[in-house]
């Protein structure tokens, strides 16, 4: 998927200090629930602040906190990026 001109692409895919909006959760079951628990949900604004030296795992501004997730968590988290 490609990430310019408003297109969809995976969080892993953004930069650090890239800001996107979750369009959807790709993931089902115990997965798709704990996404959505932690505040991931369609519509949500999220700025990548940080990733580890080995690029996993990526840390999200969301809101008024900090959070961190694997990369394989965040495979499932389709956004769209704001310019």
């Amino acid at each position: 998927m490609e990430k310019e001109n408003g297109a969809l692409c995976g969080l892993r895919r953004l930069r650090v200090g890239q800001r996107a909006r979750i369009r959807g959760i790709e993931a089902s079951g115990e997965l798709g629930r704990r996404l959505r628990d932690m505040g991931l949900v369609p519509g949500t604004e999220v700025l990548v602040i940080g990733r580890a030296p080995l690029k996993d795992p990526v840390a999200l501004r969301i809101k008024d906190f900090t959070l961190t997730l694997r990369n394989n968590e965040a495979d499932h988290i389709l956004v769209e990026p704001i310019a």
